[in-house]
């Protein structure tokens, strides 16, 4: 068993519950969670459900916008993650996404477009 099991990340793949167009969750979509989470401050994990051509996936922000989106299998694999961590999981559905996360969006393309 490797050592994401304890997230519960195979458990959650064996339910069946697969999106059709999407790959499995593995180790390294939620091990790039941990990272990005111990290398920035101020992160938050946003929660988005399954879709009919993604599987369960979640978002990383940071207190400066910067952010990545993975996949995680299941909502409780996060929450375990986050839990481990000491930082927030909240539901995209009812919180939405943070204002900061658009915004460096914004700030990145237009900063990749003035480079072409």
């Amino acid at each position: 068993m490797g050592w994401l099991d304890r997230f519960g990340l195979r458990k959650a793949q064996r339910r069946g519950r697969k999106a059709r167009y999407d790959r499995l969750a593995e180790d390294s979509d939620v091990k790039a969670l941990i990272e990005f989470a111990k290398s920035r401050t101020g992160v938050e994990f946003y929660v988005e459900p399954e879709t009919f051509a993604t599987g369960t996936t979640a978002v990383a922000v940071a207190h400066d916008g910067e952010w990545i989106r993975r996949r995680v299998g299941s909502p409780e694999v996060i929450r375990r993650v986050a839990h481990r961590l000491a930082l927030p999981a909240y539901d995209v559905n009812i919180v939405g996404y943070p204002k900061r996360m658009r915004e460096w969006t914004a700030r990145n393309k237009r900063r990749l477009s003035l480079e072409d």
